[in-house]
């Protein structure tokens, strides 16, 4: 992957960037953890070395410069370095953007654009409930009352199972407790106009967008 030149981070940043776009988890986590002895604090890692280093990866993905694969070693080297500072983060109470409750409908066992979608929502900074695959309607109204999620993410890759996000739609907007959740979908068959007939809050098309679109739902 190129160098980190889309954005100017602080100097003693630009090296984590690097390792994040590069999918180097050995360095992102040795980086990191230099970072921490020094006496960083963990959110100022988080946020100005992780997350855009993330979104660098983002917008290479979205303009078709790089590919799945670069992206999950780039989640990758970002969860190794996220294993340093993730118990300082929750030690510190620092709020997250929101949390994301996620899956993919019920009779669906796909799973890797959902995967996608996760890792970039979590090196945006935003704390995700994966419920992975073949979810029933109302486990999605579960996780969401369990967890106070402000936004859920349905998944599906076929056209077949693709009908069932009504049904979680339904189920989660005739639910006093998760009415106004805001709901996005995506997958491959999926459309806007298919996301706006069953009443979802949007759509995005890819990990990236669906970054774009969480920021946009708070």
């Amino acid at each position: 992957m190129e160098k980190y030149t889309e954005m100017s981070p602080k100097t003693k940043y630009v090296d984590l960037a690097e390792s994040i776009i590069e999918g180097n988890n050995t360095a992102s986590k040795e980086i990191t953890q230099r970072l921490v002895d020094e006496g960083v604090e963990a959110k100022e890692i988080l946020n100005d070395g992780l997350m855009p280093g993330m979104d660098v990866v983002g917008k290479k993905f979205k303009t078709n410069e790089i590919y799945i694969p670069e992206v999950l070693i780039a989640a990758r080297a970002m969860h190794a370095a996220m294993d340093v500072i993730d118990p300082l983060l929750s030690a510190s109470d620092e709020p997250s953007k929101g949390k994301v409750v996620i899956g993919t409908v019920q009779g669906d066992l796909h799973d890797i654009g959902k995967n996608l979608v996760v890792m970039m929502l979590e090196g945006a900074g935003f704390t995700v409930i994966d419920i992975g695959i073949d979810v029933p309607s109302e486990n999605f109204v579960e996780e969401l009352k369990k967890n106070n999620a402000k936004i859920l993410g349905i998944s599906a890759l076929l056209t077949t199972t693709m009908e069932g996000m009504k049904d979680v739609v339904e189920a989660v907007r005739s639910d006093s407790s998760t009415k106004n959740t805001r709901i996005m979908v995506g997958g491959a068959p999926l459309t806007q106009e298919y996301a706006d007939s069953i009443g979802a809050d949007g759509y995005a098309p890819d990990a990236s967008s669906a970054v774009d679109l969480a920021n946009q739902l708070l």
